[in-house]
This record gives structure tokens, sequence and C-alpha cells, in this order.
């Protein structure tokens, strides 16, 4: 049974984009990646981005996200009403509550700042994201 990867994003889906594209050029067997978009642009981005399927709004999240072993998102993906109030409490209670283990990317929102952490650009987190996945992938073998 192949590993479920859930990539979780909004807005335009840009984020979650990179996320699937680093994710295809890792040395990864036997995974599934699953795109679940708070709207249909992020979802077809993530698509287009090479994941396996996609799932689009609250309620798709909602019941998705329970088949991912892991989660990969921004820090929004778990907190009400980021993404401009596209992450619904609903989402971000699902999302948080899941079963799968959740890489979460620590991304500054405009309402609220994260302190004690570096400022490292997107790219990078991304990067120390596949290198988290890959020793937890490693660890289950």
């Amino acid at each position: 049974m192949p590993t479920t990867i859930a990539i979780v994003d909004g807005v335009g889906g840009g984020i979650g984009a990179q996320i699937i594209e680093r994710l295809r050029k890792q040395d990864l067997t036997a995974v599934s990646i699953i795109a679940l978009g708070t709207n249909a642009v992020a979802t077809q981005r993530m698509v287009n981005a090479g994941a396996d399927k996609g799932a689009t709004g609250e309620n798709a999240i909602r019941v998705s996200i329970n088949l991912a072993d892991y989660i990969i998102g921004p820090i929004g993906i778990v907190l009400p009403n980021a993404m401009m109030g596209e992450i619904t409490p609903s989402v971000a209670e699902a999302v948080f509550n899941s079963r799968g283990k959740k890489l979460i990317l620590p991304l500054n929102q405009p309402h609220f700042e994260i302190v004690g952490i570096s400022q490292r650009n997107v790219n990078d987190l991304i990067g120390d994201a596949m290198l988290a996945l890959k020793k937890m992938l490693h660890a289950s073998d």
C-alpha cells in the first residue's frame, strides 16, 4: 500500500505546487500525493505540479485529510480563518486532528508573527520539509 502525502494549500496554491514539484524530484517510491485546495485554482495548480489527484473545498479537505500518512503545508492550514479566510475553523480542526504526521512550514501570517524562529525563505523551508519527510519515510521502512 503506498504512503499517502496530502498537500494542503489555498489562495493561489503556489506553495503547495512548489512542495509537490520538490516531492516529485525526490527518490520516493510507492508514494501517492493528494492535493487538497481550499479553492479550485489552488487545487488545479497543485495537480498541474504533479499531484496524483486533487480535491477542493472545505468538505473535501475534511474527508480526504484522514487518508494521509503525512500532511505538508504552511502553518495557516491549522489556523482558523488563515489564508484570507479560506481556512475555515472546520478545516483547521480537521487538519490538526487528522491522523497523519504534519510537516508545517512556519510562515508568518498578516495577523501574527511566529517568534523564536529565524526568518527563512520558502524554498529553504520546503527543503527542510523534504529532509524531514525522507527521514520519517526511511524510519518507517
